[in-house]
């Protein structure tokens, strides 16, 4: 059997149907990525990880005292290193899959089924966590710099999310405009802050330090291979979202697959640069972390002084982190739409709006944060526990794929390839094992749990649209059409022009028409009936009108039972109940309405196999 495209897929998008023409290039590309749009819509995550992947080799470096912080730099050229090779491996990904998916589609196509759900699941956690944490970082930058918000910190990390998923529904195109001054600004003043630093002999200021209790070890004069292996980990955090362009092709102008190498590419420099950089600063400058100033800000105070320029640093991180979250909003609905094409998601995740925007996917990823910012209540240190974990997965499980890619392709120089892949899969490999273990029971547990759940959710989705297209026999040729004798039941309650339009559409429908009314046992409502009754011999539609009985003024049950029997006494004909409804003009003026032709419509599709047809009567503003 094909491809499970169930009753309710139509094509992916929301657009008008293909005519066969096609539209000038320029049409769709001005909803789609330059090379330059891309950095600023789809590197924020990585960009932003400069803020706290130093931090983080530091800190756990420190517990070996000053002599561990001599190792920052040897660390972190390990984590550039790897930085290269995922960025070479990437570029291959991309070339090789210009359809997005990234680690899914390696994995896919070269480790099976199972292996390419679990680096899609993977990958969706590691994104929704991204939005989390990114969001609550930057949240945490503007408390610090203005205490009297700490408070509100939670509403303030909703509206962030809002304004960041606002912008993404109006395409990835006005969110990478959006975010490219910011990215800018930040950029230059890293590049800047490290360029003015290597001319410094010593720190111009310690001022932001001043005051803090030490975070250094006592004691300690040795630097053993566990502590290296989890500083490297910790700096690894730099890495997250590395892999979003590749996830991303399609968001690419034409050439897209060239678009995206240029910028994972330029991505992979100025990430290597600034974290070498960063690094070459803190062994310069002998660094130490204090508790309630974060690296950044004591190298920002070192190289430029506690002036203007220190605080447009801070600033331009607090805002940059808060905006990492839009790494997540480029590149997740895209895999989701590559899932729901493969039958692992529902497919309303492929449509695709106007703007090029899968809507469903941002608007999803929106709702699934919010959650996880409400149930951390803004803080990051509970979500940082959970975060990169499922990166690492994805980055392994790619490289893995493309070991297998090159094995089998062998074009010319494959074995430098497949050797340099094979080598980031065991550094990518041991880091998420070390990652998993040392933060485990800090909430990485939860993880765990959450991989092979989503796994197998992909596969009851799967196995549904299987069974529902195995019902529909797809793939097969059907029987020819026959025509079967039309009868359409429609539901009055009284006479009006509302009635008389819905008549006449059912009688142009059906071979045989039936009108039916739900009558109620009480005085007054028998002498409603009683007049409907004259008013009907009066008007003479030539449509018989049955009368349904309901004691408990149950609408919808009586006219299903009805159409139930009429569908077990008439096998042959095919039942349709044409239910007519009013539309005032306004919106207010439609909250008015009884919704009688919901509660008709929901019991007929809940108990019978009848067709179900609406009929619109609107009444224009100016109706007299």
């Amino acid at each position: 059997m094909g491809k499970s495209a169930t009753a309710g897929q139509t094509p992916s998008r929301e657009e008008p149907p293909d005519t066969g023409e096609t539209a000038p290039a320029e049409a769709g590309d001005r909803h789609r990525l330059t090379a330059l749009q891309g950095l600023a819509a789809l590197s924020l995550d990585a960009m932003a990880s400069v803020a706290y992947g130093p931090e983080s080799i530091v800190l756990v470096l420190a517990a070996a005292g000053a002599y561990g912080l001599g190792f920052t730099l040897p660390v972190t050229l390990a984590i550039a290193a790897l930085l290269a090779v995922l960025v070479a491996s990437y570029r291959q990904v991309i070339e090789a899959f210009p359809d997005g998916g990234g680690s899914y589609a390696v994995a896919k196509k070269h480790l099976g089924r199972r292996t390419s759900l679990v680096a899609a699941a993977s990958l969706i956690l590691d994104y929704v966590l991204n939005v989390a944490v990114s969001v609550t970082a930057g949240v945490a930058a503007l408390t610090s710099a203005f205490p009297e918000l700490y408070g509100e910190r939670v509403w303030i990390c909703l509206a962030v999310l809002v304004l960041v998923t606002a912008v993404n529904l109006r395409g990835v195109v006005d969110s990478a405009k959006a975010f490219l001054v910011p990215t800018a600004v930040f950029v230059g003043s890293i590049l800047t802050m490290v360029a003015v630093g290597l001319f410094r002999d010593g720190p111009v200021s310690t001022t932001s330090a001043a005051g803090h209790a030490s975070a250094l070890g006592e004691g300690a004069t040795a630097v053993g291979a566990l502590l290296l292996l989890k500083a490297f980990a910790a700096g690894c955090s730099a890495l997250t979202g590395v892999e979003a362009v590749a996830n991303a092709v399609p968001s690419f102008r034409a050439p897209a697959a060239q678009r995206a190498q240029r910028t994972e590419v330029a991505l992979g420099a100025l990430l290597g640069v600034m974290l070498t950089g960063l690094s070459v600063l803190i062994g310069r400058f002998h660094l130490q972390p204090v508790e309630g100033v974060t690296v950044l800000a004591q190298l920002a105070d070192a190289s430029f002084g506690h002036n203007a320029a220190f605080y447009v640093v801070q600033f331009a991180t607090m805002v940059l982190l808060a905006l990492a979250a839009n790494t997540s909003f480029g590149g997740l609905p895209v895999l989701m739409s590559l899932l729901a094409r493969d039958n692992y998601l529902p497919h309303v995740f492929a449509l695709k709006a106007d703007r090029q925007v899968h809507r469903h996917g941002v608007v999803w990823l929106a709702l699934v944060s919010g959650v996880l910012l409400l149930f951390s209540g803004g803080d990051t240190n509970t979500l940082v526990p959970l975060f990169a974990i499922g990166v690492f997965v994805g980055f392994t499980i790619c490289q893995v794929g493309m070991v297998r890619h090159w094995y089998g392709e062998r074009p010319r120089g494959w074995q430098a390839k497949a050797t340099l892949n094979g080598f980031g899969a065991l550094l990518t490999g041991v880091s998420a094992v070390v990652v998993t273990a040392t933060k485990f029971t800090e909430g990485a547990w939860l993880i765990m749990l959450a991989l092979p759940l989503l796994v197998l959710g992909f596969g009851r989705v799967r196995r549904a649209y299987a069974q529902i297209g195995e019902r529909l026999e797809l793939g097969r040729i059907p029987q020819p059409p026959h025509r079967s004798h039309s009868l359409v039941v429609v539901p009055v309650s009284g006479l009006s022009r509302l009635t008389c339009q819905a008549l006449t559409a059912a009688r142009s429908l059906g071979d045989e028409v039936l009108a039916v009314t739900v009558t109620h046992p009480t005085p007054e409502d028998r002498r409603a009936t009683e007049a409907l009754y004259r008013d009907w011999e009066l008007w003479k539609p030539g449509v018989e009108l049955i009368e349904l009985s309901s004691d408990t003024r149950s609408l919808g049950r009586p006219v299903s039972a009805y159409v139930r029997e009429l569908t077990r006494t008439h096998p042959d004909t095919q039942v349709t109940v044409l239910i007519p409804e009013a539309e005032p003009a306004h919106l207010w003026q439609r909250m008015l309405q009884n919704q009688r032709g919901s509660v008709v419509a929901h019991a007929i599709r809940r108990d019978t196999d009848a067709v179900i047809c609406r009929l619109r009567f609107r009444i224009s503003a100016d109706a007299r």
